[in-house]
């Protein structure tokens, strides 16, 4: 799916984490969504790779970075954790500044990035998410209804994980394929990588630890952020899809604003899974937004 990538295994911060690099240009680093791997940027990333050192990894927990098992409060899993792993990846490879573009897990594990290591961001684009705390403090039943998952992974261990590791191929199906666009977006290549990797079941635990992380440890953080008026410095555009839950349930610049000096953004003409569902749209907003 990335002709012209190389593939590498990162070790650091105790574990190890997957990614591809290619292209030429400013580093632009890349992080999926759940429960996805680096593979849901393959429609774009050639193009990216026309102007940028591209570089898409596999979170901590998911795709065929290290899986940890997780510590009682969950703090190896928690944003501030997964983030490091990336600033660790991209200080390795030789990147002390880069771009950032993420979607869904990956793009809570980039603002928190953003907040801890302002230094290394130098514009950032968040897709179809809301800060999270917002979210968890405004749930409504439509949103607990469609983000059910929020609420079943962070059930202690090991519940959520036997029903997953039950049968992961209806998990993944009913997760990707639930929402407004079906599975029509996903590729056979990219749904057979999301199947392998979640099939294993130290996947599973990961996911359900990134879960348990966000509504614990990860909330802590983002509360100390607000009182001592931590914000995003760097340039911020967040994305969203105008069918999805971000757009139908919250506000999301007004969200961002406050937790980002310079936010701006718009929802797009689709779902959640932006990458693979809008490539083209995507492209048509973030090549400028890096450019300038």
């Amino acid at each position: 799916m990335f002709p012209g990538f190389e593939r590498g295994i990162a070790e650091l911060n105790g574990t190890q984490i997957n990614y591809i690099r290619g292209g030429s240009g400013p580093a632009l680093l890349l992080l999926h969504g759940h429960p996805q791997t680096h593979a849901i940027w393959h429609k774009v990333a050639a193009r990216l790779a026309e102007q940028f050192t591209v570089i898409a990894a596999d979170l901590r927990g998911y795709g065929d970075s290290g899986k940890p098992v997780g510590l009682p409060d969950h703090s190896n899993y928690s944003k501030r954790t997964m983030g490091q792993d990336q600033i660790d990846l991209m200080a390795q490879l030789g990147y002390a500044q880069f771009l950032l573009l993420a979607h869904d897990r990956g793009a809570r594990v980039a603002y928190r990035m953003a907040l801890d290591h302002p230094q290394a961001i130098s514009k950032l684009v968040l897709l179809d998410i809301a800060p999270t705390l917002a979210m968890y403090e405004q749930t409504s039943m439509a949103f607990a209804t469609a983000y059910y998952h929020w609420f079943f992974l962070i059930r202690p261990a090991p519940m959520p994980e036997l029903l997953v590791g039950g049968n992961p191929e209806a998990y993944l199906k009913y997760t990707i394929g639930g929402r407004s666009a079906g599975l029509a977006p996903f590729t056979p290549e990219a749904y057979a990588e999301y199947l392998r990797c979640l099939s294993d079941p130290a996947t599973i635990h990961g996911i359900c630890e990134d879960y348990r992380a966000s509504a614990g440890i990860d909330l802590e953080h983002e509360r100390l952020d607000l009182a001592q008026g931590n914000k995003i410095q760097c340039e911020t555009l967040v994305l969203w899809g105008a069918h999805g839950v971000i757009e139908q349930c919250f506000q999301p610049l007004q969200e961002w604003q406050r937790l980002a000096a310079k936010v701006s953004g718009k929802a797009l003409d689709c779902g959640h899974y932006i990458p693979e569902e809008a490539p083209d749209a995507l492209l048509a907003e973030v090549l400028p937004f890096f450019a300038a």
